[in-house]
């Protein structure tokens, strides 16, 4: 991941068809997704991590039920605890991961550019817009660089832990709050020139559904602490979304700190909204 500044980073990335049907939030399962033909092929397993993945992607649907849904719009609310909040309208299609967001309220993000904050990646070249202008400064354009794809991967990380290059080691299991948990480590393959992020899934041995994970941000040198994203799930038209999330610094053993956490809502949610690629474009 690559960014400005830690905190912009952060702020940036969590701040990240039919009509859609709606559950109660909960982190239980909330329905089973349907099995279609388009789901992909059962690879073979390189180890146990690698399996309870896969399996985990079977629950919430894979990325081929993902991307048969074309594309999503919904809103993306960050809030820190002391009250400032950012609003986000996200717009993504998933063929080609083209990322749009308009920050209709950024009290965290950039609260010195007054107005409307407008950024997209359109498949090729990254941009920003200040109340409709676009803004050339290199700085800013680096942080929409690490903001629109880190958007959209954590909007689609369970299914894309399914991707090549990703390496899963099976650590063992834990018990936390009376459930029990199969614990992943998931880490990229790279050519050992640039840090790679680190996440530590925590499997609901029940649900199968990650309840929580440890991430890094290894650009900045966060991986001795590291931070929980604690999640709760909503069926959206079949697919199980983690719409409610919370996190806060970590040790390796998910013991948290005693700070209140950064809250982040996914709402709003409409999948197979026809988008145009020109939404995408500066």
């Amino acid at each position: 991941m690559k960014a400005l500044t830690l905190s912009l980073a952060l702020s940036l990335v969590l701040a990240s068809c039919g009509k859609t049907t709606k559950s109660n939030t909960t982190n239980e399962p909330v329905a089973e997704t349907s099995h279609t033909a388009q789901e992909e092929a059962q690879p073979a397993f390189t180890n146990k991590g690698h399996e309870l993945i896969y399996k985990m992607t079977q629950k919430v649907g894979d990325y081929n039920q993902l991307r048969s849904k074309n594309d999503v719009v919904y809103t993306y609310t960050y809030q820190t605890p002391d009250g400032k909040t950012d609003i986000v309208t996200e717009k993504y299609i998933f063929d080609g991961e083209l990322s749009y967001g308009k920050y209709v309220q950024h009290e965290r993000t950039l609260p010195e550019y007054e107005g409307i904050l407008e950024q997209g990646y359109d498949g090729t070249e990254y941009w920003m817009k200040h109340n409709g202008e676009l803004v050339t400064d290199a700085k800013l354009l680096k942080a929409v660089k690490f903001n629109r794809p880190t958007n959209f991967y954590w909007f689609t990380m369970m299914q894309k832990l399914m991707d090549d290059g990703v390496i899963y080691e099976h650590i063992g299991e834990q018990t936390i709050a009376d459930k029990n948990y199969d614990v992943v480590k998931i880490s990229f393959e790279n050519d050992d020139t640039v840090a790679t992020d680190i996440y530590q899934v925590y499997i609901n041995k029940e649900t199968q559904l990650i309840d929580q994970f440890l991430f890094t941000v290894a650009d900045f040198g966060v991986i001795d602490t590291p931070f929980l994203m604690t999640l709760a799930y909503e069926n959206i038209d079949g697919i199980l979304l983690p719409t409610q999330r919370a996190y806060k610094k970590s040790d390796w053993n998910a013991i948290v700190t005693d700070q209140p956490a950064i809250k982040v809502t996914w709402s709003d949610i409409t999948f197979n909204t026809n988008l145009s690629t020109d939404v995408f474009k500066k």
